[in-house]
């Protein structure tokens, strides 16, 4: 039973909401905010239930997790074979109605998003699911596209960055998810006008809600005392320019600077940095700490002098959207350096709220990170302005009501300012 989301009107006779976040894999241990947005929603009453695509893969869990109550179903996937498919067909038969008007949009996926779209629609008519919200503009949401229409209910979105950026990004499909959804949601300003440059008119039922994080979780300090430790943290891929950061290293290293690098992740660059590392004789400077929880990324980006976030625009044009990990780091009182991709220009205003560098320029990241390092004074104004605007602009408690604002029938619970929302900003 809905508990604190009220139908619009407070009509008491009108069915209690319940929704559906859709998701490729759950859990997963770099999308951090997608728990801290279903951990938000629970607090304010919203009724929850977890649709994964995917079983999960990661070895490691967030604490946070034991914390979410929603229940959350796997829907099949693999080893799946025509006799599961044509069971799955029959079975919905009585359920969901003439299937035949949909087979069109059913039979332009893989068959196994197909079922996957089948079960979902299934599960939201047995338990009272009236609407469903996937995260990324990829399959989660062609999966909830095709659920919602044969539940007949509505769905909206999260477009985030590799599912609108990457080369590979099926435009028509995107379009049309787009199209179809009630309302979509992206994480920067950047996203958006991106999105209305490519979509036109396709693309105005599209709003900007950032990511949030529980400001509450990040404790502030003043980095003026740290020792000359270089945070980052990331999936270690290309989009994360951490290979610029380790010929960073070496200009800092050539220029007898005293400093450490901890790098916090994991991912398909792994070799190849640690190789860079082994070829500019960098072990001393640079340590590869791998994927750690949320509570251990604190204590290593808390405790630096500074935090590194040098990304770019992969060769594929994948790119970040706005890094989750950098408000984080602003969060903890922890100066930043990053460039200027996507929506990092909205948070690291150069010289107030951070250091911004060019991307790809070593040169120029280095001469920001020795800045930052040498001067006490800068470290804790760049600090203060960050937290400053964290707390302002980036607390999961707006963010979510904001969110839980596009949900047909969900109003979520004023604040002394009335209900947060972003929708409609350009």
């Amino acid at each position: 039973m809905l508990r604190n989301a009220l139908i619009p009107g407070g009509a008491e006779d009108a069915a209690p909401a319940k929704v559906g976040y859709v998701v490729k894999m759950y859990p997963r241990f770099s999308e951090t905010f997608i728990v801290t947005e279903l951990l938000q929603m629970q607090q304010m009453g919203v009724d929850l239930e977890v649709f994964s695509l995917r079983a999960p893969v990661d070895g490691r869990f967030h604490a946070s997790l034991a914390e979410l109550r929603a229940p959350v179903s796997y829907l099949p996937y693999a080893g799946m074979r025509a006799a599961d498919v044509w069971q799955t067909l029959r079975d919905a038969g009585d359920e969901l109605g003439d299937l035949s008007t949909h087979l069109p949009d059913l039979l332009q996926v893989d068959v196994r998003d197909a079922v996957q779209a089948i079960h979902t629609a299934r599960a939201c008519r047995q338990r009272g699911i009236t609407h469903l919200h996937a995260h990324f503009a990829s399959v989660a949401s062609t999966v909830a596209r095709l659920a919602a229409a044969m539940a007949g209910i509505g769905y909206t979105v999260t477009a985030h960055a590799k599912d609108i950026f990457h080369e590979s990004v099926d435009r028509e499909d995107l379009r049309r998810t787009i199209r179809g959804a009630t309302s979509v949601i992206t994480v920067s300003d950047f996203n958006l006008r991106y999105l209305r440059e490519l979509l036109g008119a396709d693309a105005d039922r599209v709003c900007r809600i950032y990511n949030g994080i529980d400001v509450r979780a990040f404790n502030y300090t003043e980095p003026t005392d740290r020792p000359p430790v270089i945070a980052a943290v990331g999936r270690l891929v290309e989009k994360k320019g951490f290979g610029d950061l380790i010929d960073a290293a070496a200009l800092l290293r050539d220029a007898g600077r005293e400093f450490r690098i901890d790098l916090v992740g994991a991912g398909e660059w792994e070799a190849r940095l640690a190789e860079q590392i082994r070829d500019l004789d960098l072990d001393r400077h640079v340590r590869m700490l791998g994927a750690l929880p949320q509570s251990e990324v604190i204590k290593v980006v808390g405790g630096a002098a500074a935090f590194a976030a040098p990304c770019i625009v992969g060769e594929d044009g994948n790119r970040d959207g706005l890094p989750t990990v950098l408000l984080e780091a602003m969060a903890l009182g922890t100066p930043c350096v990053a460039t200027p991709v996507t929506g990092i220009p909205e948070v690291i205003v150069d010289d107030i709220t951070g250091l911004l560098v060019p991307q790809r320029d070593p040169a120029a990241l280095a001469a920001a990170l020795d800045r930052l390092l040498d001067d006490v004074t800068l470290r804790s104004s760049l600090a203060k302005s960050a937290r400053d605007l964290v707390e302002t602009e980036f607390d999961t408690s707006r963010q979510a009501r904001s969110v839980a604002a596009q949900f047909p029938g969900v109003r979520p619970p004023a604040t002394a300012a009335g209900i947060a929302t972003t929708a409609g900003k350009d």
